[in-house]
């Protein structure tokens, strides 16, 4: 990759040095080689406006031609876009996740909760569903972006002026400030490939002029929706869990020592353990021998296999490919109004208000639900009884007559699968600016609300599963013959609405205070009142459905900030800027956050920049508030000496082995600690900005970022270890203990739920390099080319554990849980290139993502291929996922100065996404980097009118 950088570099200085000798400016507005100097203009980052674009800090801008020439039709796209992006952003087509429906960013692969989004300077409430239970984060896919005027994102630390999670940066959605006239947009695209239908349409009206008419006020509309794109219109190796073919395991359904059932199911004859208790079956021998519980049928494929050689089960059953129900793009549906008014008094002053609803709703169809479980209620050993409750023999259970049970693997065909998102953000800003003598200000509440609809289906009631198996309710021999009342009440669908809210008002003043001999010194000053709450009840919460944990969230805090920031041009070379912010957490104390930056310009053509900052990130309520969230794990006491009461008798012998060899389902909880403190950050930038010619300018930055008292969960091992040992609990430890065994009356009764907090104890380092590029070339009148290039390399991202063992994640698939399984790749980088020709405009825009090792430290605890096939060899062979690059071309076509017409070929080369096993967050590749190669080569076409 090193030398793919430096081919690049090499190639775009030629072509900008062989265009030197016909470079000229252009007079069009939108696309000039100079920015035009319209006085000073406040920049993401500072609060002082200046004229200069070139900040301490490194910022790049993404404006709405730029957003129009890429094809991108979503704010989540635009910036998840950006190379900057890496480890633990948020994807929509992870569907499967905690925060599913939802997109996010994440500069510098620190997650989504550090990094802070902004609408016009200002927050928005969180997603209302935390990721993994944990981090907060704004959703990007309820920005309308039709109202986009550009998008600032800073790559850089800065909580000094905007507070808590701005540890790696900001993402800025700058609306549009006024608008007259009308335009109205319609877009259809397909995949080549089957699947995916995307219809857009968009339109704005605005009218009155601020200048004559001293008011403004627009309006504007839009709406996508996506079709789904379902995983078996799409080749192999992306729509099986079978990969023996190429010496991968084999994980295709309805395999029963897989504790996998088709909806054909397959029976084997056994025993009760326990009497009575249907989930204690055992195998009357130790090889079984299984039968389909009714014949094989479409969409699955008879196994017979007397000998178990395949290593699924002796006998016959029938195998299914649940990939079959599954998508690879859910259903999506979004639809966003935004509105704004301005009133303009005197000549310099501005009121407005502003108001959005944005809804998006995400559809995902799943496969059905396997009566086998292992969580909360461990159903892998169920059987189907020999007597009814009524006394007769249990027709659903082919051994009845000879006495035995029927131990069954059994899939729900007739229960689907699915599960709808249904977000609604509504936000209202009501504002005030303009300039008062020497001072400016700037002051707006702002009013926001989001209420997410949650529907689970396919979820198994376990009561009234083991109730339908003693009294034959439900018909396993024929699901045609169950009724709509059955399976509702076996499979209830469940609802629940979560809540955010983000209250604020503030006052920010900004003034020059005197000259200086570079220019004048600002001053800007600022004030925040804030109030944060979110709402997150369970779906689960007595743990009556299966496969399925307790989540909720419930908190609210109030903010009071302060801030203040100084920009001192020294002379007309060296300039240093300095800022500070002090805020008041209602639930957790004050943090204060300094930072300081200079700029040096030696020469017209060059400058050097650097930052140094502290940061922090305020715990999220799921970490902090009234919360918990309870998983569960397959579990085996190994360490029989440790299972004995004080005073009791040891287990030796046979029945040790048994106790030991016993798997169950325990469960983890993490619950909120209210004592748990804020993480913090230092961080410093250090870059050079060249600017050799009109046409060229070019900025190479360094950033290094440390962030301790990381938030995670309290390791449960600790408490478990201790409660074998018959020591006390370490303190916010609490074990539940199950009832004693009855086979075993002195044995310590095994753990079911290990409950511990949350806790500041890691940190973390991560450092790299930004390359940023943009050349204009005009050959002539009616020609230009327009070439953007972005590049993010990471040296470093490591975990540092108080034991002081060190985890380095770069290049990875690490850190495994923290970013769906999709690592943290060493390089991104984009690079788009206009050429406009008279009136037709086109880009080529081409993504990079580097490959990675398919390795997870934070699981293995080294670098060892985590991938491996039925042999223990790494599979595949070099157990890499290989780099991905994509490439789009859009064209806009000018018939005249109302109508154009657009289209774009996306995924030009129909480029496939790497294969990548391990990723859990899709079948066989990773959608994170790789979606449009799921997608295919996708075709749009439409048109945009301005009245």
């Amino acid at each position: 990759m090193k030398h793919c950088i430096m081919f690049t570099l090499i190639s775009v200085a030629l072509a900008a040095a062989s265009a030197s000798a016909f470079a000229q400016s252009d007079t069009t507005p939108d696309t000039q080689t100079k920015p035009k100097e319209l006085g000073a203009v406040e920049v993401t980052g500072s609060a002082i406006p200046r004229t200069s674009k070139e900040t301490p800090s490194p910022v790049i801008v993404i404006n709405a031609l730029q957003i129009k020439r890429s094809g991108l039709t979503t704010v989540a796209d635009v910036v998840r876009s950006v190379s900057a992006d890496n480890s633990g952003t948020i994807p929509n087509a992870f569907t499967a996740g905690f925060a599913a429906g939802s997109s996010g960013v994440a500069l510098r692969g620190l997650t989504v909760n550090s990094t802070l989004v902004l609408v016009d300077g200002r927050r928005l409430a969180s997603y209302a569903l935390a990721d993994d239970g944990q981090r907060s984060f704004v959703d990007l896919n309820t920005i309308p972006l039709d109202a986009v005027d550009r998008i600032e994102v800073l790559k850089d630390g800065a909580s000094s002026l905007y507070g808590a999670d701005a540890i790696a940066g900001v993402v800025n959605v700058i609306l549009k400030h006024d608008f007259k006239g009308a335009d109205v947009t319609a877009e259809i695209g397909t995949s080549q490939h089957g699947g995916g239908l995307e219809k857009r349409a968009t339109g704005s009206w605005g009218k009155g002029d601020l200048e004559s008419d001293h008011w403004n006020g627009y309006a504007a509309f839009e709406y996508e929706g996506d079709a789904r794109i379902t995983t078996p219109s799409r080749g192999f190796p992306f729509n099986t869990g079978d990969l023996s073919s190429i010496g991968g395991p084999n994980g295709i359904g309805g395999q029963p020592l897989n504790n996998s059932g088709s909806i054909y199911g397959s029976v084997s004859p056994g025993t009760l353990g326990t009497p009575g208790d249907l989930t204690t079956g055992n195998f009357i021998s130790l090889n079984p021998i299984f039968q389909p519980l009714r014949p094989c049928g479409p969409g699955s494929t008879p196994i017979n296999d007397p000998n178990n050689d395949l290593g699924a089960g002796a006998g016959s059953y029938c195998t299914q490919n649940f990939a079959d129900f599954g998508d690879d793009q859910a259903a999506q549906e979004r639809i966003g109004l935004y509105g704004r008014f301005t009133f303009k008094f005197g000549d310099y002053g501005e009121a407005y208000l502003n108001a959005s609803y944005y809804q998006n709703k995400v559809v995902v169809d799943g496969g059905p639900p396997q009566i086998q479980t292992g969580t909360p209620n461990n159903t892998n050993a169920i059987a189907l009884p020999v007597f009814l409750s009524n006394g007769s023999l249990n027709p659903n259970n082919p051994f009845a007559a000879q006495g035995q049970v029927a131990l069954i693997n059994y899939a729900f065909g007739d229960i689907p699968g699915a599960s709808e998102e249904f977000n609604h953000v509504y936000r209202f800003v009501a504002g005030v600016k303009g300039s008062l003598g020497e001072w400016n200000y700037d002051s707006a509440l702002v009013v926001n609300h989001t209420a997410l609809d949650s529907t689970l289906l396919g979820f198994i009631n376990f009561n009234q599963l083991i109730s339908d198996l003693k009294d034959g309710s439900y018909n396993f021999i024929d699901p045609s013959q169950n009724s709509a009342a059955v399976r509702a009440a076996l499979a209830p669908a469940l609802r629940k609405t979560s809540t955010s809210d983000m209250d604020s008002i503030d006052f920010r003043v900004n003034r020059p205070l005197f000259k200086l001999r570079g220019g004048d010194l600002g001053l800007a000053l600022g004030a925040e009142e804030r109030h944060e709450a979110q709402n997150d009840p369970d779906l689960n919460p007595n743990l009556a459905a299966q496969g399925l944990g307790i989540a909720h969230t419930v908190g609210s805090r109030n903010i009071g900030a302060v801030y203040a920031e100084i920009d001192a041009p020294i002379t007309k070379s060296f300039e240093v800027d300095g800022s500070a912010r002090y805020d008041h957490y209602s639930d957790f104390g004050g943090a204060f956050d300094p930072k300081i930056g200079f700029k040096w310009k030696p020469i017209d053509q060059l400058a050097f920049r650097g930052t140094y900052s502290r940061g922090f990130r305020a715990p999220a309520f799921a970490e902090n508030g009234s919360s918990a969230a309870e998983g569960f794990t397959t579990f085996q006491i190994t360490n029989v000496p440790f299972l004995v009461a004080h005073g009791g008798d040891p287990i030796t012998g046979s029945n040790a082995d048994a106790y030991a060899a016993n798997q169950y389902a325990l469960a983890q909880s993490t619950v909120a600690n209210p004592n748990i403190q804020p993480e913090r950050s230092k961080s410093f930038t250090f870059g050079m900005i060249v600017q050799p010619s009109p046409w060229l300018d070019a900025s190479l930055d360094y950033y290094w970022i440390k962030k301790t008292g990381v938030i995670v969960q309290s390791d449960p091992n600790v408490a478990l270890s201790n409660y074998f040992a018959g020591s006390a609990l370490p303190a916010g430890y609490t074990i539940i203990a199950d009832t004693p065994d009855p086979q075993f009356p002195n044995a310590l009764p095994r753990p079911i739920v290990v409950k511990a907090p949350f806790i500041n104890a890691n940190s973390l380092v991560t450092n790299g390099m930004d390359l940023d590029l943009r050349a204009k070339f005009k050959p002539s009148d009616s020609t230009q080319w327009i070439s953007d290039l972005t590049i993010t390399g990471i040296f470093k991202w490591t975990m540092n554990f108080p034991d002081g063992s060190i985890q380095d994640y770069v290049g990875t698939q690490g850190p495994y849980i923290l970013s769906s399984g999709a690592g943290t790749p060493r390089y991104r980088a984009n690079w788009a290139n206009t050429l406009i020709w008279g009136r037709l405009e086109t880009t080529a825009t081409v993504y990079y993502t580097s490959g990675i090792f398919m390795s997870v430290p934070d699981i293995t605890n080294d670098h060892s291929c985590f991938s491996t096939g039925p042999s223990g060899a790494n599979f595949p062979a070099n157990c890499r996922v290989p780099s991905f690059t994509d490439v789009d071309l859009t064209a806009i076509y000018h018939l005249n100065d109302h109508i154009d017409i657009n289209g774009a070929v996306e995924n030009v080369f129909d480029r496939k996404p790497p294969f990548d096993p391990i990723d859990y967050a899709a079948l066989n590749y990773n959608p994170t980097y790789a979606q449009s190669g799921i997608v295919g080569r996708f075709f749009k076409l439409g048109v945009h009118v301005k009245f």
